[in-house]
């Protein structure tokens, strides 16, 4: 079981979260490294929960299927729970915010590449089209004046 875990400073923001729906899905992008022969892929891999791959020679399913071109092994991951929401006071702990199934690979960097959403802490101002890649984000909420996520960390943990 890997985790994707989220550390942020929130001001006036709570409920954090990657903007994932069927008709809208977020890629969760990756770089990837072949637990076998620990040859890292060159390229940043995305997939989304929504997606189902056959796994060759297999009855089975995953979200993301990839062959190391090193080794030529195939491997899989797959997101069995989330996306969970980053509350403004859970900073000091982080948050899970994926929970990926991998077998015969790791991730081992994460890039918030895609749209995230919050909401006001204490309006119903909600906020969409939250990018996170340069490390902050600020806005103005009408109602409580200078909202932000700040201090933003990734990590990727068993």
């Amino acid at each position: 079981m890997l985790s994707l875990v989220l550390k942020a400073e929130l001001e006036g923001v709570t409920d954090l979260q990657p903007s994932d729906t069927e008709e809208n899905p977020y890629f969760y992008t990756f770089k990837v490294q072949c637990s076998s022969c620990r040859e890292t892929h060159p390229n940043w891999v995305s997939f989304t929960r929504f997606e189902q791959h056959e796994i060759p020679g297999s009855r089975g399913e995953a979200n993301f299927v990839w062959k190391c071109r090193l080794c030529t092994k195939t491997h899989t991951a797959s997101i069995i729970s989330g996306p969970n929401v980053y509350e403004a006071d859970e900073k000091k702990a982080g948050k899970k915010i994926i929970e990926l199934d991998c077998r015969g690979l790791e991730f081992v960097d994460f890039q918030a590449d895609g749209e995230w959403e919050a909401k006001g802490a204490e309006t119903t101002t909600r906020f969409k089209e939250i990018d996170l890649m340069e490390g902050e984000w600020y806005d103005y909420d009408e109602k409580a004046g200078e909202v932000s996520i700040k201090e933003i960390t990734w990590t990727l943990s068993r």
